[in-house]
């Protein structure tokens, strides 16, 4: 019952409630004293006493509350706020508001969320940021690892040997050149991030973009013997509002990364879609599909689902990572369906022209 009567207070209505039970205390032991004869007062002294003894408790109340128990609530302000002080916690011109001990609780809980929060942010990002030198470490050791390796070979004598110099120095100049897609990848998602990247934004028709990386990656597609198409009724052209070259490197990785994982024989499609303000661009596949578990990861990176396959097939492991980005940055979204061993199907928006 104490409890919930000083509970939510305001610094007043504590003042003058400390103080009546303080006079009626001093009211009830001085009637006490008068009723065994030890002394001597009138009733109406006795009511004087007690409305003198609830005015002077107040005011003492009062000024202890708003020059002690302030003064740790502007310190509690201090340290919980990353600003300078408002001006009602100004020392010479300071306000006892009614509601100050409520706000002051109000934005302790506040401050203390709002740490939590700070706190699991910071351990989330060092976690990402020990795994993201993890993973670079680890990307670019290996074809460091294979470049030493051909490289000291050919110093030890191989360079004299006609069957086997040449073979060497195209496969160290081909792990060179992956060193050299892996450092511009992650140049070029740090600028994504970093906002670095200005968009140069253009009007142009999406149909004619996916018909010239078709005819870029044709001979990528015959190796694997796989057939782009765009998905049947999509011959429509849309004009689109984007920037061309970066919508173009995302094609480039969506539709690689297609032919990159179909199925021998198997087929890519592109389809369009009109969504009133928007178009929607769909590459599917009909090849080995992802497992539910890997697909939340799917656009982090260096994430790969089958990590020897990936490095076989020459992927740095950045390239959904970048088309995530590129995406986000023209504020649209990209997402994936997929089921195993039957396909893939990534699609983004874009504003229509």
């Amino acid at each position: 019952m104490p409890e919930l009567m000083f509970k939510n207070q305001t610094p007043r209505q504590l003042s003058l409630l400390i103080a009546i039970f303080s006079a009626a205390a001093l009211a009830t032991l001085t009637l006490v004293l008068r009723l065994v004869g030890l002394l001597t007062i009138k009733w109406s002294e006795l009511g004087l006493l007690f409305l003198a003894a609830s005015l002077v408790g107040f005011a003492v109340n009062y000024y202890l509350i708003r020059y002690y128990i302030f003064r740790r609530i502007k310190l509690i302000y201090k340290i919980i706020r990353k600003k300078k002080l408002p001006n009602e916690f100004k020392a010479s011109k300071m306000r006892m508001a009614d509601t100050i001990l409520e706000d002051v609780e109000k934005e302790v809980d506040a401050w203390v969320e709002q740490n939590a929060k700070e706190m699991a942010e910071l351990e989330r990002l060092a976690t990402y940021r020990r795994r993201f030198i993890g993973d670079v470490s680890h990307e670019l050791k290996t074809p460091i690892f294979n470049v030493q390796g051909f490289v000291h070979t050919l110093l030890d004598g191989a360079i004299n040997d006609p069957e086997v110099n040449l073979k060497y120095l195209k496969r160290a100049s081909k792990n060179i050149d992956r060193l050299q897609i892996i450092v511009e990848d992650l140049e070029r998602i740090n600028r994504l991030e970093s906002g670095q990247m200005v968009l140069d934004l253009e009007e142009f028709d999406i149909h004619a973009l996916v018909e010239e990386v078709f005819s870029d990656l044709e001979m990528r597609a015959l190796e694997k013997n796989v057939k782009l198409v765009f998905k049947e009724g999509a011959s429509q052209r849309f004009m689109v509002r984007a920037d061309k070259e970066n919508i173009r490197q995302v094609m480039i990785n969506l539709i690689h990364n297609s032919i990159k994982y179909g199925k021998d024989g198997g087929t890519t499609k592109v389809s369009l879609y009109d969504l009133a303000s928007y178009i929607l661009v769909e590459v599917s596949d009909n090849g080995i599909g992802i497992k539910e578990e890997h697909i939340k990861h799917l656009f982090d990176r260096f994430y790969r689902v089958d990590k020897s396959r990936s490095r076989d097939a020459g992927g740095t492991g950045l390239g959904l990572s970048i088309v995530k980005h590129i995406i986000e940055a023209h504020k649209q979204t990209v997402n994936v369906r997929s089921q195993d061993g039957k396909g893939s199907t990534f699609g983004f928006t874009l504003d229509k022209a």
